[in-house]
């Protein structure tokens, strides 16, 4: 009886395997300081790219008059403020471009600004330490049950997450008054709200963002959105206003 052939070279094949064991494992530790000698032919190839991105991060965008940070307010901002109305000013034409609609507000989150802008110039490396995460600005459709969570959530949570300046919400101590672009909240109103795909997820315990009634994806960036508005604003202007404000 003939073996087929397929069969008989896996006989082969198995009977020259041999079993290998480990019998003992070493590890040395080298210490990164100064002593170490950079490869030349290394730091050779990487030099070009250095200078161009150092030129790319230190090109001046626009100013800024003072200093711009998240911790100048309780319930806002002068830098969140900013945040929430770059984004606005820059997603807003795109929107409109894409889906014939208007977004209503804007909500980012406080943790989401990662720095502080110092005065004087503004160079791109100040907006990716601003924005260094790869978020992208999303649109959702949130009925008007969705906007009062959003609403309780700022109330509770007492922290300045970005707010655009169309919202005036005051908040008193029993109740609230909120008017999105000059008009009053209506309940039975769906509102259009701008955001990013963190938040979009339940990010920041956002759950109010999850499964709206509708999202829109613009496929921009919110790094891409603040070079943007730095790039087309000589002098960058932002404080705290009455966006959000505590009645006593």
């Amino acid at each position: 009886m003939r073996i087929p052939q397929l069969l008989l070279v896996f006989f082969i094949v198995t009977s020259c395997r041999t079993e290998k064991q480990v019998h003992k494992i070493t590890a040395k530790t080298i210490n990164i300081d100064s002593t170490i000698v950079p490869a030349t032919d290394i730091d050779s190839i990487i030099a070009p790219y250095k200078r161009k991105l150092s030129l790319a991060m230190g090109e001046i965008l626009s100013y800024t008059p003072k200093d711009l940070i998240k911790k100048d307010g309780t319930m806002q901002s002068s830098l969140g403020n900013l945040m929430a109305d770059m984004c606005y000013t820059m997603a807003n034409p795109n929107f409109k471009n894409k889906y014939h609609k208007e977004i209503d507000f804007v909500l980012l989150n406080y943790g989401g600004i990662r720095a502080t802008l110092p005065k004087g110039n503004i160079t791109t490396e100040n907006a990716f330490k601003l924005m260094p995460f790869e978020n992208e600005l999303i649109v959702v459709e949130l009925a008007g049950n969705k906007v009062e969570e959003l609403v309780a959530y700022i109330i509770a949570n007492k922290t300045a997450h970005p707010v655009c300046k169309n919202v005036e919400l005051k908040i008193s101590e029993n109740k609230y008054d909120l008017k999105i672009k000059g008009k009053k909240f209506d309940t039975l109103t769906t509102y259009k709200v701008l955001t990013n795909d963190y938040l979009l997820g339940g990010g920041d315990r956002m759950d109010f963002f999850k499964k709206p009634l509708h999202s829109y994806p613009l496929d921009y960036k919110m790094r891409d959105a603040i070079i943007d508005y730095f790039k087309n604003t000589d002098t960058i202007n932002a404080s705290i206003d009455h966006r959000i404000t505590v009645i006593r």
